[in-house]
């Protein structure tokens, strides 16, 4: 199995003594004691400590800035933190200079977040495509068959958050680079389970927050831009930290924006989950985001055999190279299922009547054994016929 301590690694979160089973990463997670340290020490720091804790946090700040950059292979200066996924797309959104018939290629398996920020450009004339997917499904095949001369954008998530389909980002990066259409990527159900290299993708712009996989607070998010694309980018929203030097000459009243994406921050940053944020990553890093990977998809591998021996179907692909972290099994009372499972302290989401399950690198095969039993009680308990898929 996991090719890193995985007991060391469950001891840090405490429902697991407590007999819980977390697979409700898609949602959010828990936080580790690690990360739950970090955060004391900070309050600790606010209440009784220096208050003022603006200097000693600019270590952390740069720090996670380059732990993010190590993890999707940026220049920390091309990171800017957002308040979350759906903000940072609408920098993007709201940046660029749209013409009427401007057209841009989205998909109908994306959560609103990568839709809403470029529905709005609607009163610009910007005309919206959207492919119709098989099961989430979206192929480069798929959207090279979609593109028009007009397409000036395609936005698609990293995974898919309803079938967890993983997409081949690598393949349609090349296929927007030589188009020169932008590519923006929404990365938040995929990172921290499956290796991202906007280099090697050719993306140019992904936003993500941070209280899914990448295990830390809700309120922060990070977007990541190319230094081309920003050239490109007038924007909609500024504030006192977006220019240079603004510790000084506060005074100089002045538009003169910094030449990183801090531009993009515009003012007080949210600092405690900045610090939770720095934390819970430094442990995925530490951990390994390929051994992450091939643990998880170990463990989802489970969860697939197990809907097929309790006759539930999937909406997810079972290739592993196809899929990250969600499996996703239809079923016909998925809040009667759900609540099952929550009694006995195991927590998956319903999803569009369906039962999303979401485990991540501490997860055992001891957590699908509990899920597999569970099944097995709520098909005897519920009449024949009326448990399973539909």
């Amino acid at each position: 199995m996991a090719g890193y301590n995985l007991s060391l690694y469950r001891s840090w979160f405490s429902h697991v003594s407590n007999g819980s089973v977390w697979m409700n990463h898609a949602a959010i997670s828990p936080l580790s004691s690690r990360v739950n340290a970090a955060v004391q020490k900070y309050l600790e720091a606010r209440t009784t400590g220096d208050i003022d804790v603006y200097l000693s946090m600019l270590p952390t700040v740069a720090q996670l800035k380059q732990n993010i950059g190590t993890l999707i292979n940026a220049a920390p200066e091309r990171i800017g933190f957002v308040l979350n996924t759906s903000e940072g797309l609408s920098v993007l959104a709201s940046g660029l200079e749209w013409k009427s018939g401007d057209r841009i290629l989205l998909n109908d398996s994306e959560f609103p977040s990568n839709v809403v920020p470029f529905l709005n450009l609607k009163h610009h004339g910007v005309e919206i495509d959207f492919i119709k997917s098989e099961l989430g499904v979206i192929t480069p095949e798929t959207i090279e068959q979609h593109l028009t001369p007009k397409t000036k954008l395609v936005s698609m998530s990293f995974v898919q958050f309803l079938s967890g389909f993983r997409a081949d980002l690598a393949a349609i990066g090349e296929l927007c680079r030589k188009r020169g259409i932008i590519f923006s990527v929404d990365g938040i159900q995929g990172l921290g389970v499956s290796p991202l290299d906007v280099q090697k993708m050719k993306i140019d712009f992904l936003s993500s927050g941070g209280n899914k996989w990448l295990m830390g607070l809700m309120g922060l998010a990070f977007i990541y831009v190319s230094e081309e694309l920003q050239s490109r980018i007038h924007q909609a929203h500024m504030g006192w930290t977006s220019n240079k030097n603004f510790f000084s000459d506060f005074f100089k009243y002045r538009v003169d924006l910094d030449d990183t994406a801090r531009r993009f921050e515009n003012g007080t940053q949210n600092y405690i989950a900045i610090t939770a944020l720095d934390a819970s990553l430094g442990t995925l890093l530490e951990v390994g985001i390929e051994n992450i990977q091939l643990h998880i998809a170990e463990i989802t591998d489970k969860i697939i055999a197990v809907a097929d021996e309790t006759g539930y179907g999937l909406i997810t692909p079972r290739g592993r190279n196809e899929r990250a972290g969600i499996v996703t099994l239809r079923c016909t009372n998925a809040d009667r299922l759900f609540t099952f499972l929550k009694e006995r302290s195991i927590t998956v989401s319903v999803r569009e009547g369906m039962i999303r399950v979401s485990p991540h690198f501490y997860n055992s095969l001891e957590d699908t054994a509990a899920f597999h039993s569970a099944l097995l009680a709520y098909n005897l308990k519920i009449p024949s016929g009326k448990s399973g898929g539909t």
